[in-house]
């Protein structure tokens, strides 16, 4: 079930959301669902499972609140192929439950997390205070109109936003605006193999749509 299909059925939208403000919500509503009840049915994978599945290593989950890789919803293993260097800021975009953001917060100076979803939120602060990481911050922004002065960040991370955003090429350069010079971005999303069908690039429920 795509995201998308998910939201209308179990949120009750209604009515043609090719509207990006509708695809918005959709997909907020999935994640936010996914933070207050992570084993419940999700349009894609979700939890600690899932992190160990893609390459997190037990013993770096185990060093973290539970709660925070429960709620795991990324793409791939993005801060631990990320090279952070010691003393840098560092901005995760679409945070999520902050599980990211905590596996570098050892190495970096300061880490800013940011997500639409404030049920996400709320499990990434506070898992930041169970596992004393208090050079961690965490915000409710929009990737595609990023609330930071130019030239901010040393390491910019991203773990599976983009197909789920109808803003992309926004995101992209806001990213450009706020990454210093010589910086470096980590990025990983789901990518197609193969050209899809024209019916399947105007379908809504798809992930590449």
């Amino acid at each position: 079930m795509g995201v998308i299909r998910f939201a209308k059925k179990y949120f009750g939208l209604k009515g043609n959301i090719a509207d990006p403000l509708k695809v918005r919500k959709a997909v907020r509503l999935s994640y936010s669902h996914a933070a207050v009840t992570p084993g419940g049915k999700h349009p894609f994978p979700v939890g600690r499972w899932f992190a160990e599945s893609i390459g997190y290593p037990k013993n770096i989950l185990d060093s973290l609140p539970g709660f925070v890789s429960e709620s795991f919803t990324g793409v791939s293993n993005v801060p631990i192929f990320a090279d952070i260097p010691r003393g840098a800021t560092v901005l995760d975009i679409g945070c999520g439950a902050g599980l990211d953001s905590l596996v570098v917060a050892s190495k970096a100076r300061k880490v800013i997390g940011i997500d639409f979803s404030n049920e996400m939120l709320k499990k990434a602060k506070e898992g930041s205070i169970k596992a004393s990481q208090y050079n961690t911050d965490f915000c409710c922004a929009a990737a595609e109109d990023l609330p930071f002065p130019d030239k901010f960040f040393d390491v910019i991370l991203v773990n599976g936003i983009f197909n789920l955003n109808p803003f992309r090429r926004e995101i992209f350069r806001e990213m450009s605006r706020v990454i210093k010079s010589g910086g470096s971005v980590y990025a990983a999303e789901l990518i197609l193999k193969k050209p899809q069908i024209a019916k399947k690039l105007c379908d809504l429920n798809d992930w590449f749509s």
